[in-house]
């Protein structure tokens, strides 16, 4: 940083000077200290904050006779990193409003410049456009190895052959038909261990939490459980994956602010040093059983495919423990949330769970229980869970965000290179203009766009 560079120069200055007395010295640092307050506050007058100004003042553009993109100034230095804590899109979506900017909106998160869209155009251009192909990686990710896996790899060969290899080995509808039984299984499973509960008070969350890491486990590891027993193995990576999400949820300053980065205040490197072993021991103990499987069977597990890969698809041992990971870390929750919501909806609205029901005795009948292939003759159902998914999608903020590798334009602004780029799927979900009546749950027959609570 520029002021940086100019604080070191003087106290180079400072120091080859002979003789100094305390007064002096004194008046230095404070004329010092005031004249990078003053430049701290030159750049947060601009839109969006210090972020912004820094980088506009370095361009020599003048905040009044340029086309910038508008937004809070936050507070000087720090910018806005107040508004990503405790339901930011709630408080980015109000941010927006305030500065008339949902189609684009600039802010600052410490020296991070941020752009973020509450318009489905704008959110399309970010997202269909190849500059925006890399996702910044936060200091959590890169040590939690996530920077080797599918969500913050940088845009390249290697990202194209992860994808590659989950689409057609994980995705494609042969293996999701072949796992269905698997999956079955665990619903025959969760209506049981609800069950058995009668009428003592449980959490439904514990129990969708614990069934769709076994789902996981069973995909990805070949492992398979009885929901209703406890198992030490399951215990100790539901505590792992845990720790992992409330680490990676963190808004981590040394992210934003480079010269806190030394002191770990938050305690973020050191939760992660811990982890990162506990997860090496735990992924190389399941590929190494692997690798020493006799029977000659094939599980048709995550971990058999990596196994098989040969020639350029084929991924070094690190690689494979941080996909791995990432699979269980990012497949475990948000299935678990969803059906949560769900549920919680139709407890609130006993006519939608009426209809459910009802449509469910038309198709499967209460003979038999419903199966996967029941789904396709079924409307209301689906409409049900689209509708849950847009007033409460699993990634408000589109989970990870997007980072310009050129500068680029975006809805007629100026955007350069190394901005993030976020966008606010649930406000774009409550939008007006798109909706009827969009924060509001309404009982009404399926419409042409699902909707119907």
């Amino acid at each position: 940083m520029e002021t940086q560079i100019d604080s070191f120069s003087v106290l180079v200055f400072v120091s080859k000077c002979k003789a100094f007395s305390s007064q002096s010295t004194i008046f230095l640092l404070v004329s010092l200290f005031l004249a990078w307050l003053a430049m701290a506050l030159c750049y947060w007058a601009y839109p969006g904050g210090p972020a912004w100004g820094h980088y506009w003042r370095k361009k020599g553009i003048i905040c009044s006779k340029a086309k910038l993109i508008p937004g809070p100034r936050g507070f000087p230095v720090i910018g806005s990193m107040n508004l990503m804590v405790n339901l930011a899109h709630h408080k980015l979506s109000a941010a927006a409003k305030t500065f008339k900017a949902e189609r684009l909106m600039a802010f600052s998160l410490g020296e991070t410049k941020v752009v973020i869209t509450c318009n489905p155009d704008v959110a399309k251009e970010i997202l269909n456009s190849s500059v925006f192909a890399d996702r910044p990686v936060k200091e959590s990710a890169y040590q939690l190895m996530f920077d080797r896996a599918i969500g913050f790899a940088p845009y390249g060969v290697y990202w194209r052959t992860l994808r590659r290899i989950a689409a057609t080995h994980l995705f494609c509808p042969k293996q999701i038909s072949c796992t269905e039984s698997q999956r079955f299984n665990i619903a025959s499973q969760m209506v049981s261990a609800i069950a058995i509960q009668g009428g003592d008070y449980f959490r439904v969350r514990d129990i969708l939490k614990k069934a769709s890491l076994n789902s996981m486990m069973c995909s990805v590891f070949g492992r398979k459980y009885d929901l209703g027993s406890s198992n030490n193995e399951t215990e100790d990576l539901r505590r792992l994956v845990d720790e992992g999400y409330d680490i990676l949820g963190k808004l981590n300053w040394s992210d934003h602010l480079p010269w806190l980065a030394n002191l770990d205040l938050q305690k973020i490197r050191f939760r992660c040093s811990n982890l990162v072993p506990k997860v090496n021991r735990f992924v190389n103990r399941v590929i190494q059983e692997h690798r020493e499987d006799q029977t000659g069977q094939r599980r048709n597990d995550f971990v058999d495919v990596l196994l098989s890969l040969h020639g350029p698809d084929k991924l070094s041992h690190h690689d494979m423990v941080a996909v791995l990971w990432e699979m269980i870390f990012r497949g475990t929750d948000t299935v678990a949330v969803l059906i949560e919501w769900i549920l919680a909806r139709m407890v609130l609205h006993r006519d939608i769970q009426s209809k459910v029901h009802d449509e469910l005795d038309q198709v499967a009948g209460r003979s038999r229980p419903l199966m996967e292939a029941d789904i396709q003759a079924m409307v209301y159902l689906p409409a049900v869970v689209k509708e849950v998914l847009r007033l409460h999608p699993p990634g408000p903020l589109l989970s990870w965000a997007r980072l310009a590798i050129t500068d680029t334009k975006v809805d007629g602004y100026d955007v350069p290179a190394g901005t993030t780029a976020m966008v606010n799927m649930w406000a774009i979900t409550r939008d007006p203009q798109v909706w009827d009546g969009p924060s509001k749950v309404h009982a009404r027959e399926v419409s042409a766009q699902g909707r119907c609570c």
